[in-house]
């Protein structure tokens, strides 16, 4: 009977809702169907930018409350409203911070980090200003971060792809856009499967939570209100998340407060 419980939240940044399907993203898709899968709109409130969509996921707060409105993290007030990650590393729980190629959330760079304390902090950078490299970077974070998932098993996990995103915003939402969201897919299926890897899994209570923090316009870019820019998604499964029941995320400032919820008791850590 699993006792402990484990959190694995994997970020993949702009990725849009109707891009989701058996034919594109056949492993969230799966993932959601043995839990739930549905749109989540952005706050009327909160720009549909990176930096605001992130903290508002990560803190549980609005923009009211976290101070941020744009990738430059400046004049935040994350002290008051500390992330999921930071949360529960005070408490002594084992935490692990992955991110490919965007500084602030893992960096004192633009304002950041976002996530202030992890027991683990790992940070892939962008060997140079290209898809390419930006893919090599979301490959190298996905590969480190499963080595520790199935090695270590940390009790709450970060992981954050961001090519999809850089993508959209050069070539738009084509094929390029779609072909970069299949590779994310098969990345977050390989954390899966390292978590699935580990000798201890049957005695471990796993909940996952795959999450993106906005859309794309078709010829590329986000931070209007349109609706494919402002329908973010959510996708959670893991014990006590009844399938079907999206309703535990209808807004990112829900996203916090079930990750907390899922990692349960962390006294006892």
């Amino acid at each position: 009977m699993p006792t402990l419980r484990h959190v694995l939240v994997i970020g993949v940044d702009g990725v849009r809702f109707d891009l989701l399907g058996p034919a594109v993203t056949p492993v969230i898709w799966g993932f959601g169907s043995a839990g739930f899968l549905g749109p989540v709109p952005v706050d009327e409130t909160t720009p549909t930018w990176s930096g605001p969509c992130w903290a508002t996921i990560a803190t549980g707060t609005g923009v009211d409350g976290h101070g941020i409105t744009f990738n430059d993290l400046t004049g935040h007030r994350l002290a008051e409203h500390p992330d999921f990650v930071t949360v529960a590393t005070r408490a002594g729980v084992p935490t692990l911070l992955a991110v490919s190629g965007w500084p602030p959330l893992a960096l004192a760079e633009d304002g950041g980090p976002l996530f202030a304390e992890a027991a683990r902090r790992e940070f892939v950078a962008v060997s140079e200003v290209s898809l390419e490299a930006w893919d090599a970077a979301d490959e190298a974070v996905t590969e480190l971060a499963a080595t520790i998932l199935a090695a270590e098993g940390p009790r709450l996990s970060f992981v954050y792809l961001g090519a999809v995103d850089v993508v959209g915003h050069v070539l738009g939402a084509g094929s390029a856009y779609r072909e970069a969201a299949r590779a994310a897919d098969r990345r977050v299926g390989r954390l899966l499967a390292a978590v699935r890897s580990r000798p201890s899994a049957a005695e471990e209570a796993w909940t996952t939570v795959v999450v993106t923090d906005h859309g794309h316009l078709d010829e590329g870019g986000h931070g209007g209100r349109e609706p494919e820019v402002k329908t973010a998604w959510a996708a959670a499964a893991g014990p006590g998340i009844p399938p079907g029941d999206q309703a535990l995320i209808t807004s990112q400032v829900q996203v916090a407060p079930l990750v907390l919820a899922a990692l349960g008791d962390m006294s006892g850590s």
